[in-house]
This record gives C-alpha cells, sequence and structure tokens, in this order.
C-alpha cells in the first residue's frame, strides 16, 4: 500500500499548495512514483492547483482521475460523497509508491464543518496530518492557539497528526513563531517566511480583474508576476523616481506625455523592467503617439479599460494570485520548503522506506539539492544568450548556485526586461571592463612566456569571453565556468588546457556522460573529447570516470569496452584495452574493474554468468569506458534515444577547476544540470580557491 500525507488546514489561504510541492519533490527523491490527490475542489470549473500538482514531473498523473467528489456533492449527502472519495483514492493510491493528498481551500459555505470532514477524509483514508495554518495575520501566541486547537480536533476524529508548519510568516519573525511552536511533540514543527512573488497576482489576472483589453505586447508575457502596483497622476520624473522591479502601472490613456516616456524606461535598462501597463479611461491613443511607440520595440503587455483610475486601483490593489500560477512561483515555493523543513523527518514519519531504483528525477533532484548543500559561484561567459538568461533564472530560485553572468548590467536588465524574467541576484562583470582585462593579460602573459606569448597578444586573448571567464576560475572569482552554448567545444576547453591544466598523475581531459535510465545511473567515457585514446590515455579516462562517479553517488565498477570479453579476442584493439586494464588495476588497486568485456556482458547479469560467471562487475557495471570516441559517442546517443534514458553532460573529467561545455543544441534543462554539476564538482576544493598556477 501507498504511503500518504494528508496536508490540510483550518482555514483558507495558507498556502497548502506550495507545501504540497515541496513534499512532492522530498518524496520523488525516495521513490520511483508519487500520487496527488484532492478529495474535494471547487464546482465552478477545473480545479488550477490540482492540474498544477499533477502535471509535475514526479506525478505525470490525469487530472480525472485525482479528485474525488465537488463541494456540491458534497452538501448534497456528505456521507454519499465521503463513500465516492474513498473509493476513488483506493483505485489511484494502487498505482503510486506515495501518496499526497491536499485538503480543500475553504473557497465554499461548508463554514465551520470544512476542517472537521477533512479530518473525516483522512481518518477514513488512513492518512497522517501535515497541518498547515497561516501566520502573516496573526501573532505568534495566536499561531500557536489555533493549532492546538486544530490538534485537539484531529485528535477528536482519530487523525495521526505528524507535523505543523506556519506559513507566510515575515522573515524577521521567524524566530518568534517557532519559539511559540516550541514544545509540540511531533516530529516535524516549522515556520516558513513569506515571499513577496508567491501571492503576487499574474498580469493576466491583474486585467480580467479590471476588464481590460490588451492592445499590444507579447501574450506570453501575461503569465509574469506583478509585484505590486503604481497609480501614476504625476509628472514623468516623479514617476520615474518610484518604478520598482515588475510593477503593474496604471495611467489614464489620455496621459500621452507619460506613455512613451514609460515604456523607453523599461526598454533602457536604466530603470527597472515594468510588469504590465494599464490605460484607464478608454480613450484613444494618437495615431503620432503610436507610431513613436511602434519604434520601441517593447513586449511589455499593455491593456486599456473604460472604468477610472480609482475603480481600477481599487480593484488591484490587494489582489492574490495562486501559487501555482507560474513556473517561477512553483520553483520558489519549492526552495522556501526546502531550505526550511525537514524533510526528513517528514518522510520518516510517513515510513516510506529508500527506493531501490534511482529515476531520472531523482538523480536530477538529488543533483540540486547537493548543489545547494556547499553553494559555489559559477561564472557564464554567454552572458546576453537567451538561454543562458532563462538558465540563470531557474539556477538562482533553486538556490543552486551564485552566478556571475560576463554582460554589461545595463544589457543584461534589457534582455531580461524582454525575456519577462527579473536576474537582480546575478552579478554581472563586463568583459571589457579595463582593470581586469589588463589584470588577466599580465597574468597570461606571465603564463605563456616561454610559448612566446607577448603582452599585446595577451590582451588580445582576454577579448575572448572564454579566456576571461576561465581566467577568473583560475584566480578564485569563480569556482568553475560552464560556456558552449554558442561557440565550439574547442573554444571552451582550450584556455583551461593553457592555465587550469590537468590534475595531479591525469595525462589528459576527458569526458563522461551520466547516463539516466529509468531505474539507474550509469556512467559512459569518453563520448565527447578524445579520438582515439591509447592504453595510457584510456586508463586515465577510466580512473577520471570513476572518480566522476564517486562524486555524483555511483558507485564504480569499471567495464573496459571492447568487441571481445575476457581472453576470447586478439588484435591491436582488443590488446589497447587489456593493458589499459592492467594499468588501472596497476594505478587504482582500490578500482573494480573488468576488460576487455563487451557492453552486453558488463550489462545484462545473464549474459555476465555464461561470459563471466566470476567477475565482481560483468553484469554489474556502473562505468562503462569506451575504447574511441566513434564507439562512445554513437553508444551514448543509441542509448539515449532507444532508451528513453537522459544524457547529461558531457562532464569534463581531469581538470584542476571545473570547466563544463555544452552543447551549441544546449535546451535550458541541459544548462540548468550542467551547471549543478560544475558547481558540485567545484566542491572538491574550497570556494574562492584559486588554481595552483595562479599568481600569488
Amino acid at each position: 500500500m501507498a504511503k500518504s500525507i494528508y496536508v490540510m488546514s483550518p482555514e483558507g489561504l495558507v498556502g497548502k499548495s506550495a507545501i504540497a510541492l515541496g513534499v512532492i519533490e522530498a518524496l520523488a527523491r525516495e521513490v520511483s512514483s508519487v500520487g496527488v490527490f484532492r478529495p474535494i475542489i471547487r464546482s465552478d470549473g477545473r480545479d488550477g492547483i490540482l492540474e498544477t500538482l499533477v502535471s509535475q514531473p514526479a506525478v505525470n498523473g490525469v487530472y480525472d482521475l485525482s479528485y474525488g467528489v465537488e463541494y456540491a456533492a458534497v452538501h448534497r449527502d456528505p456521507d454519499e460523497a465521503l463513500s465516492e472519495i474513498i473509493a476513488k483514492y483506493s483505485e489511484l493510491q494502487s498505482r503510486y509508491d506515495a501518496m499526497v493528498i491536499l485538503g480543500s481551500d475553504f473557497t465554499d459555505v461548508l463554514g465551520s464543518t470544512e476542517f472537521a470532514y477533512n479530518a473525516t477524509i483522512a481518518a477514513n483514508l488512513n492518512a497522517p496530518v501535515l497541518l498547515v495554518v497561516r501566520g502573516n495575520d496573526k501573532t505568534p501566541e495566536g499561531v500557536r492557539h489555533l493549532v492546538d486547537n486544530a490538534l485537539d480536533e484531529l485528535t477528536m476524529h482519530h487523525c495521526q497528526a505528524v507535523g505543523v508548519v506556519a506559513s507566510r510568516i515575515a522573515p524577521d519573525a521567524l524566530a518568534s513563531y517557532r519559539e511559540a511552536l516550541a514544545g509540540i511533540d511531533l516530529p516535524l514543527v516549522t515556520a516558513i517566511p513569506e515571499h513577496k512573488v508567491l501571492p503576487a497576482p499574474t498580469v493576466r489576472t491583474q486585467f480580467r480583474a479590471v476588464g481590460a483589453t490588451m492592445i499590444r505586447g507579447n501574450q506570453q508575457l501575461l503569465d509574469r508576476e506583478s509585484q505590486g502596483v503604481i497609480v501614476c497622476g504625476m509628472t514623468l520624473p516623479n514617476v520615474l523616481d518610484r518604478l520598482f522591479p515588475e510593477a503593474t502601472v496604471v495611467t489614464a490613456s489620455d496621459r500621452i506625455d507619460l506613455i512613451p516616456g514609460l515604456l523607453l524606461a523599461h526598454t533602457s535598462g536604466a530603470f527597472p523592467p515594468m510588469a504590465g501597463l494599464v490605460l484607464v479611461g478608454g480613450y484613444d491613443l494618437p495615431p503620432s503617439v503610436q507610431k513613436l511607440i511602434d519604434t520601441l520595440d517593447s513586449d511589455l503587455p499593455i491593456a486599456t479599460t473604460t472604468a477610472g483610475t480609482f475603480t481600477t486601483s481599487e480593484k488591484l490593489f490587494g489582489l492574490e494570485g495562486s501559487v501555482t500560477d507560474s513556473a517561477r512561483k512553483i520553483e520558489i515555493a519549492r526552495g522556501l520548503f526546502g531550505d526550511n523543513v525537514d524533510a526528513g523527518a517528514l518522510i520518516e514519519a510517513m515510513h516510506v522506506s529508500h527506493a531501490d531504483v534511482r529515476t531520472p528525477l531523482m538523480f536530477e533532484y538529488q543533483l540540486m539539492q547537493r548543489a545547494r548543500a556547499d553553494k559555489r559561484t559559477i561564472v557564464l561567459p554567454e552572458g546576453t544568450e537567451d538561454r543562458i538568461l532563462e538558465s540563470a533564472v531557474v539556477l538562482l530560485r533553486r538556490n543552486v548556485a551564485d552566478l556571475i553572468l560576463l554582460a554589461p548590467e545595463h544589457v543584461v536588465n534589457q534582455r531580461s526586461g524582454h525575456l519577462g524574467i527579473n536576474l537582480a541576484r546575478a552579478r554581472c562583470i563586463d568583459p571589457a571592463d579595463p582593470e581586469l582585462r589588463e589584470k588577466f593579460a599580465q597574468e597570461y602573459a606571465r603564463l605563456r612566456a616561454k610559448k612566446g606569448v607577448t603582452i599585446e597578444q595577451a590582451r588580445d586573448k582576454m577579448a575572448d569571453l572564454s579566456y576571461f571567464g576561465t581566467m577568473m576560475v583560475h584566480f578564485g572569482m569563480a569556482d568553475g565556468m560552464v560556456s558552449g552554448s554558442i561557440t565550439t567545444t574547442a573554444n571552451t576547453i582550450r584556455p583551461s588546457l593553457e592555465f587550469i591544466k590537468t590534475k595531479p598523475g591525469t595525462s589528459i581531459i576527458s569526458s563522461s556522460f551520466l547516463m539516466c535510465l529509468p531505474d539507474r545511473v550509469l556512467v559512459f567515457g569518453d563520448c565527447a573529447v578524445n579520438p582515439d585514446p591509447t592504453a595510457e590515455q584510456l586508463a586515465d579516462i577510466a580512473i577520471s570516470s570513476a572518480q566522476t562517479a564517486v562524486a555524483f553517488g555511483i558507485e564504480p565498477r569499471i567495464a573496459m569496452l571492447s568487441y571481445s570479453t575476457g581472453s576470447s579476442g586478439s588484435g591491436a584493439d582488443v590488446d589497447k584495452v587489456r593493458e589499459a586494464t592492467r594499468l588501472v588495476k596497476e594505478r587504482a588497486p582500490e578500482l573494480l574493474v573488468e576488460g576487455p568485456i563487451q557492453f552486453d556482458a558488463a550489462m545484462d547479469p545473464s549474459v555476465a554468468r555464461t561470459k563471466l560467471p566470476d567477475s565482481q562487475v560483468a553484469g554489474r557495471a556502473t562505468v562503462f569506458v569506451f575504447p574511441d570516441l566513434n564507439t562512445g559517442n554513437n553508444t551514448y546517443k543509441a542509448v539515449q534515444r532507444t532508451a528513453n534514458a537522459v544524457a547529461i553532460g558531457p562532464v569534463m573529467q581531469g581538470l584542476n577547476r571545473p570547466v563544463n561545455d555544452l552543447s551549441r543544441g544546449a535546451t535550458v534543462d541541459d544548462i540548468v544540470n550542467t551547471v549543478a554539476i560544475t558547481a558540485i564538482q567545484a566542491q572538491a576544493v574550497p570556494a574562492g580557491t584559486p588554481s595552483p598556477f595562479a599568481e600569488q
């Protein structure tokens, strides 16, 4: 039977869905499948929160199978509704290893009986309760009083509570609320700070609330959150002084002196980007003003309404959105949960056992968790590329790494405003900075003096973003670098070879891919760098790939691949692999290694029992070392496409400091994963440590 948790509250607007998102993520790191169920949904259309939860990658559920009844059914016959809820839940939970049940939202007229009815459901589903209460409108003592009363009522309904979360707490008041909750004898008791983005309405929600019609702008930016409302009745200089990031600005549609100025400020990068512009009064813009606006090339959503300033502003102030409105809110909610909730204690209280399998989703969650545990600084040289900027937003939301973008700040602001994203937490460094460029050029000339490099040549090199970014890693200004989304692999790696250099005892740089199969994670090397390695280089690749496996929690069992297994074959190619295997055993006797061995004997236990019955690696290999790039590159792509595997990488191996390359077709997810990998690799040395060859 699936283990379950019932997230419920004695009141509305507490942020239960944000807590549910965090619980889903925590469970996905432990089990292969997580289900979501809502016993009661509203009767006036589809439940947006449920739609978001069932669409999470860890869930991949079906909406129509994931709820019990509508409020109307509870009104008609509560007992019959309860029977239907139990029946639907019983059918759904058999499909999953763990279940997250989300209580109702207090949006109907069940009133004081709603919490009691949810408690009855929890008792009948045999689901322990995670109680969530709201703190932004109560004192610490008021929160404790509400919790005590709710726990008493749960006991009356024979429910087992396993945790209490006080949500929406002012960040500077967390300690006092946690102190007020101290002494509650449950496995999990905590308070979570409020985040201004979570209750923020989207621009779409705002436009709908005031009956506004969009007249220009990017439709996709309607799902951006607004951080507040500015009502403009003053002159442009005073308005500009009051702009704040992602504000929705309200002004009369006949203020033709303000509208072009606001749009120019939005596109300039010199002022905070706006979220939307609402023109009140219903006046048409003069053709001359429309022509002027067209030249500004702004994607800012602009809408018009016939309502007046007071009516429009009254509806916008205090308007709240749902936590599941946008991808950004979902990432923030997960981050708040991860930073403030002891998920391990909650899972232990649910009696959920760790799964033997390791799905791609579980592995990606584990990557993010490991990167967050010891956060490092990663430099992204391609700081004006859209995919890099969109990835940076995700990485900062997930708190994976501190980021440096190589680009002037106003250029990043301008581009991020165009994309509808906020990169205020990223640090921008202008690669044209004369002081840094000269410092880096002097160091490059020193390091490459024996190669005849002059200071003038060194200055020219520092105009290359890859060289500039790698020099930041060299000096310890960044702990790692990720590049290559718009440049070649050689352009990314060459600077590292010149002055980051390889680790002691390693002769070459190599690469590996983390291959996430449906039930396990394997390491494939080398699939991206060395065309035809020698036996000595192949041994290096094997040892480096084993180190990569260890770094990412994979027990290394190395298969040195060939077209022959054991002593059955001969020839130059087989002999190379045989010699490489001997060198690995000699240089790293602690490693389990087998070779030469064919792929099927390394992967399939039944084949291994026939070909190498006494091997500790055959049939159980986790690190696959290919004899050449042709074999490795084709095999990883074949496995990726035919086995529905997620290929993360390439992960560069053997450097003193981590520098990783992206393919020019890299997606946002690829970039996010590569930065997380780089951050984890960087944890091998203290943060901010220069490379061994840096100027002292």
